[in-house]
């Protein structure tokens, strides 16, 4: 679906309704200049008492590439994925999320033609994350230790306020929370302190629109379905 750069009067429901998760992008160099506006105009995520608590490391070029092959070459060892630091999924999915949660995998996997149970190829797929699909940009986002749920709640507000802005400018992104688990080679390879908890991961480029992976179309719940207006 060819997406073309947004009016300037329509971005800002735009830029949040053409918003969507890119698995596939154009090897495009994207300006350091453009990076810097897009994380610029991020930093105006609402954080509780203006803490500000996110820490992002923007990687393009050999840096990127180093990182992308340190995790490869770990999984290509035939470890098992090691775990993330944080509980990012629940126990157990309640319904409706597990019913979400299956057909998004299934419509995705039935478009890429993953056969259910073809474990090889499915891992073959997950493992296009850490290359960050390809994106000339990567990201890897930190959060202090010592914080609590409220600064998880901000870093998602500038996430989303990241592909936001990136769709005003013509591009796409993809958050991934595929990376925490690698937490301990990303430490390693980014020098990063002990007391930073590495929270996810995002690709930042072109989208490739000929793309299979970019052909899928998800789908969202109406406001009927989960909002309640009171009004007496």
């Amino acid at each position: 679906m060819q997406q073309e750069n947004l009016k300037p009067a329509d971005a800002p429901l735009s830029a949040i309704t053409s918003r969507r998760s890119v698995r596939a992008f154009l090897d495009r160099p994207v300006p350091r200049g453009t990076i810097e506006e897009i994380l610029r105009a991020a930093s105006r995520a609402p954080s509780a008492n203006n803490t500000q608590p996110w820490r992002v490391y923007v990687l393009t070029g050999a840096a990127r590439d180093r990182l992308s092959g340190a995790i490869l070459a770990d999984r290509a060892s035939g470890a098992d994925e090691p775990k993330p630091e944080y509980a990012y999924y629940p126990p157990a999915w309640p319904e409706p999320y597990l019913s979400r949660r299956r057909k998004i995998g299934w419509d995705l996997y039935g478009l890429l033609g993953i056969a259910k149970g073809d474990r090889a190829a499915g891992r073959a797929w997950h493992d296009l994350n850490f290359s960050f699909f390809g994106a000339p940009v990567g990201m890897i986002f930190t959060l202090d230790r010592d914080l609590a749920i409220a600064s998880y709640i901000d870093l998602g507000m500038f996430l989303q306020n990241i592909a936001t802005a990136a769709r005003s400018l013509g591009l796409d992104t993809c958050p991934q929370a595929a990376f925490a688990s690698y937490h301990a080679i990303i430490r390693t390879e980014l020098g990063l302190d002990p007391n930073q908890v590495v929270v996810c991961g995002m690709s930042l480029g072109h989208a490739d629109e000929t793309a299979l992976p970019n052909q899928l179309t998800t789908e969202r719940e109406p406001p009927a379905s989960f909002a309640h207006f009171l009004d007496a």
